[in-house]
């Protein structure tokens, strides 16, 4: 049997563009040895201290809190909660178009059997530097000018990494098609040198 490998990805579950790719690493992991790890990043770290337009800025505000609450999750039940904590909570906020507020948080912690006070930690910073040591794991290998999805994976010799952010798709792959996808990512982020290939995006997500 082929060795299974640890892909970790980096999110904020604001961002519906690593939503729909999360989506698409779990078809992933269906048709391909590979096991995901979910991990924390914060695009209200990334973005502080920029010039941002009013209402992103509003935004930026808000998400505070459902990172500092994974991070809560995480630290009370481990960091393998992230996972099904992800799911709650990015079915509420881009299935179901919840508000970024309490009951999101408490329905979500409920959901993975978790005690629902947790969302108080949505409201202390007692947990940023934990937040930050997560969110610069994720983001320094790639650099503070992307956003999430970042993602982790074997490189192309043993004990090797490669670290990139992307893929942005929609809607997320399936089945054997995922796996081509992965294929094809992991070929282009091995290669030496190899930076960028982008288009202009003439779709918004698309979250079936």
């Amino acid at each position: 049997m082929t060795e299974r490998a640890t892909v970790d990805m980096w999110f904020d579950p604001l961002c519906p563009w690593a939503w729909i790719t999360s989506r698409w690493l779990l078809e992933v992991e269906k048709v391909r040895p590979l096991d995901i790890r979910f991990n924390v990043m914060s695009l209200s770290v990334l973005n502080e201290g920029r010039d941002l337009p009013e209402q992103y800025q509003e935004l930026m505000s808000k998400g505070w809190g459902p990172v500092r609450v994974c991070i809560a999750a995480a630290e009370t039940a481990g960091p393998e909660v992230l996972r099904d904590l992800y799911t709650a909570l990015g079915t509420r906020i881009h299935l179901q178009k919840y508000e970024l507020d309490e009951k999101l948080l408490r329905e979500a912690l409920a959901e993975v059997g978790l005690d629902p006070e947790l969302a108080a930690a949505a409201h202390t910073d007692a947990r940023d530097e934990a937040l930050r040591e997560s969110h610069n794991a994720g983001m320094k290998p790639v650099g503070t000018d992307v956003g999430t999805p970042v993602i982790h994976a074997p490189g192309p010799n043993p004990d090797e990494k490669i670290a990139f952010f992307g893929p942005v798709v929609t809607p997320a792959p399936k089945g054997e098609a995922a796996g081509r996808l992965w294929d094809g990512v992991l070929l282009v982020a091995g290669t030496p040198g190899f930076y960028e290939i982008k288009r202009s995006r003439e779709l918004g997500p698309i979250f079936d």
